[in-house]
């Protein structure tokens, strides 16, 4: 917890203490009232040094990883290839089974779409051209263009 929310915990504690109303005090320090009312509540059953104390300890929970591990990115791979593109629900499956890896199918997709170009289900693939589709009228311009080019037969 930072120095500002200290300060801010004990000046609200001093202006509850002055009588000032809870609606007040939070409008002054640009917190919501219903923080306020939870601090107050919180100082008056524990005192105020233990309850800065026990805020400060409340920030420095340790956070699960976002990231998935390359081990885990390379297992995911060698599955999809293994399996003959399975989907990810099946690739959830054998992650669990296999490796004891627990991880969301969306977050499975995420890595899948480092590697691979994935297509909605129940689309076709299609070819790609070398150049995108053009509009009607711009193949009437071309073909005029074409036509104008060519030399006439003899």
């Amino acid at each position: 917890m930072d120095v500002q929310k200290q300060t801010e915990i004990v000046l609200a504690w001093e202006l509850y203490e002055q009588g000032l109303s809870k609606s007040a005090i939070a409008r002054r320090l640009g917190r919501h009232r219903e923080t306020i009312i939870e601090w107050i509540k919180a100082i008056e059953q524990q005192g105020l040094t233990a309850f800065v104390e026990a805020s400060q300890q409340a920030c420095k929970v340790p956070r699960p990883a976002r990231q998935v591990d390359a081990l885990v990115k390379r297992h995911i791979w060698a599955v999809r290839e293994r399996e003959h593109d399975c989907c990810g629900q099946k690739i959830a499956y054998f992650l669990e089974r296999e490796h004891g890896v627990r991880l969301s199918v969306p977050k499975i997709y995420e890595v899948l779409a480092e590697k691979y170009v994935l297509r909605p289900s129940g689309t076709k693939p299609q070819a790609r051209c070398l150049w995108p589709p053009l509009p009607a009228r711009s193949w009437r311009w071309i073909r005029l263009i074409l036509v104008a080019c060519l030399p006439s037969p003899p």
